[in-house]
């Protein structure tokens, strides 16, 4: 039985738990066979069934001290006992607690530390640890001027956790984020800006100058730089602007052609591609001195560029022309035109420079290039108007715009002389087109196993989740209150930064004592380490994020109005915070009712009351929000109030 703790969305969590839970024995030889060294690292190693597991939780701060509210490398090093050896691609499960004094003494501490796994595991809302270093979270671009957050993981009665909604200036178009998910970047069009979200706070950070009509955004291989093409009306806006990703400053903007612009970049990030549309030609900057280094005519109407590092040459799909023109980085000339056909537009590459994808929307196929010889090998039906392909490492995704129907090309079929092999699955019950208006971004998001994607339909306002094996998607996350575009994957998991060592960089909370629970799969493998994070004396008392104390004195009423009274307090001396203007409180009935929201009044001494109304029987959940706080609905303080129909309450 493969009991992968590698999350892929809230229904797998919870049976992964109750499997886990339910056939996992602590053996006597297990207990004989663990030994906690003495300090290695943080002073503590478990060795187990012949793994050992070190921790080590790393200040960033020079003095070395774990300190509130500063950052710190959580990371774990696992080990062939016998060997030495660096254990790879085990995927281990992490979370930060409180320690529980109580329940040790009570059950035993490994038995305690198990039982704490086994509630984590499930996700429940009300049960959650205060670090998760196995979560991840979708980000879902909203049709206004938001982006919703939620938790996949996390549901109550059946209803996914929206943790939170992120405003910005005007809608937004496309989306990219670095490899290490911290910061989101954004276009917005009609700004004439490129959003910047901090999403490890999930908050807004900046707003940064991307020239006129800033519409596609990509980041070049090392990061360093961020690339917003200008989808400009007049000559000399048209082009691209380039931005620092560190300092967040505008370094330049280059005129390089009429018409709307994609971008690519050689895996070295020494050149970077961009396409003119309307001026049918491929501009080559050379990204050390941002200067335009050559013009190449590729076409009536380039629509797309992809680079493949297999072969070191950026492919331009032409739609008017159907031709693919495979121009060579390193001399910067046409190398070979493909002929194909009119209909050309978006194109991908397999992760390994191998195989690219080019999409036909006139005639419903997905073209393959083999880039070892830059030959057409395959043309493919698939779903009608194909707009959008994503890759995992198994297949390739193409969604259509006149269908639901999401094809999956299985790429380890692909080869010349070979029958390549595909499949599909429906993502809701409308084609993508219906909704209008769609944005630049993708409606695929790739899940962090690369196993696995998540599917926006615009119609119905869901993203379905599909795993990779399955006849259908797994679930589908409702898009409350907002209009949903496109979604982006955002993983705050533990990650292999070399072989056997698995690290997560978190923010240490207030100081305390805490343990850390790990987990691993082969073998089974459950433990809690400690630690100890020391006060800060440069944070003022009441600073911190804020937390709520409900006052609802009961906690049952009858149908109809109802006030909800609760305090906002601030620290560990509990400061109380008045005036704050813009908490909400957010309410539904589990499982399946619609949330409503409702503004909240501050009443003095910091405490608010709000008016709502629960006008049907059953368990409805209050959740409350100031995101001039820094305080969510997804915040882990919540309160439900039952409803029944007697007058006993």
């Amino acid at each position: 039985m493969n009991r992968t703790i590698k999350i892929a969305s809230g229904a797998l969590i919870v049976g992964v738990a109750l499997i886990w839970l339910g056939v996992w024995r602590t053996s006597p030889s297990t207990l004989l066979s663990e030994v906690e060294l003495p300090n290695t690292w943080t002073g503590q190693t478990l060795e187990r069934d012949g793994v050992s597991v070190a921790l080590n939780v790393r200040p960033l701060a020079e003095d070395g001290v774990l300190r509130e509210g500063e950052f710190a490398d959580v990371q774990f090093r696992v080990t062939d006992q016998a060997s030495g050896q660096p254990l790879a691609g085990v995927a281990p499960g992490a979370w930060l607690d409180p320690e529980t004094i109580a329940a040790d003494q009570a059950q035993g501490r490994k038995q305690s530390c198990k039982s704490r796994v086994g509630v984590f595991l499930k996700s429940s809302i009300g049960a959650r640890p205060l670090l998760d270093l196995n979560s991840y979270f979708l980000l879902v671009m909203n049709r206004d001027a938001s982006v919703s957050v939620v938790d996949p993981s996390v549901s109550v009665g059946g209803i996914t956790s929206t943790m939170a909604r992120i405003d910005i200036k005007q809608p937004p178009m496309d989306w990219v984020t670095p490899r290490d998910n911290k910061r989101v970047f954004i276009s917005m069009p009609t700004a004439g800006e490129v959003a910047v979200i901090d999403s490890e706070q999930f908050k807004l950070l900046d707003s940064v100058t991307a020239g006129s009509n800033p519409v596609r955004v990509a980041l070049q291989p090392d990061e360093r730089l961020l690339w917003v093409g200008n989808n400009a009306q007049s000559a000399a806006q048209s082009g691209v602007t380039v931005i620092d990703t560190h300092s967040l400053k505008t370094l330049k903007h280059l005129a390089t052609g009429g018409g709307h612009h994609e971008i690519a970049f050689s895996k070295d990030s020494r050149f970077a591609f961009v396409t003119n549309r309307d001026d049918g030609t491929l501009s080559i900057i050379d990204i050390a001195s941002l200067t335009l280094s050559k013009q190449l005519k590729t076409g009536s109407r380039p629509l797309s560029v992809v680079y493949s590092p297999l072969s070191g040459a950026a492919y331009v799909a032409d739609g008017k022309d159907g031709t693919v023109t495979v121009v060579d980085a390193a001399n910067q000339s046409v190398r070979r035109v493909i002929k194909m056909k009119q209909g050309l537009g978006p194109m991908g590459f397999s992760a390994d420079g191998r195989f690219g994808i080019v999409l036909n929307t006139l005639e419903n196929q997905a073209s393959v290039i083999d880039a070892a010889n830059d030959s057409l090998i395959h043309e493919l039906d698939v779903s009608a108007e194909p707009y959008q392909v994503v890759f995992t490492k198994a297949y390739a995704y193409v969604r259509g715009l006149a269908s639901p129907k999401v094809t999956m090309i299985n790429l380890s079929s692909l080869g010349e002389g070979r029958m390549p092999i595909s499949q599909g699955f429906e993502a809701g019950p409308q084609a993508p087109r219906l909704a209008g208006d769609l944005p630049l971004a993708s409606s695929l998001a790739v899940s962090r196993d690369d196993n696995a994607v998540f599917v926006v339909n615009p119609v119905d306002n869901t993203t379905y989740f599909y795993a990779e094996g399955m006849n259908a998607p797994m679930s589908g996350y409702p898009n409350r209150g907002q209009v949903a575009r496109a979604a982006l994957v955002i993983d705050r998991s533990l990650r292999e930064v070399e072989p056997g060592l698995y690290s997560a960089r978190i923010k240490l909370p207030p100081a305390g004592r805490f343990d850390v629970a790990f987990l691993l799969n082969q073998p089974n493998i459950i433990h809690c380490f400690s630690t100890v994070v020391e006060a800060n004396p440069s944070i003022e008392q009441h600073a911190g994020v804020p937390t709520v104390e409900f006052l609802l004195g009961k906690s049952t009423a009858a149908p109809g109005p109802y006030v909800v009274r609760f305090r906002i307090v601030q620290g560990k001396q509990k400061v109380e915070r008045s005036g704050v203007k813009d908490v909400q409180v957010r309410y539904f009935l589990a499982p399946t009712s619609r949330p409503q929201h409702v503004a909240a009044l501050d009443v003095g001494n910091g405490v608010y009351e709000a008016p709502v109304t629960l006008d049907r029987k059953g368990a409805w959940y209050l959740h409350v929000r100031a995101a001039s706080l820094g305080a969510n609905f997804g915040d882990q303080t919540f309160a439900s109030v039952r409803v029944t129909p007697d007058d006993a309450h």
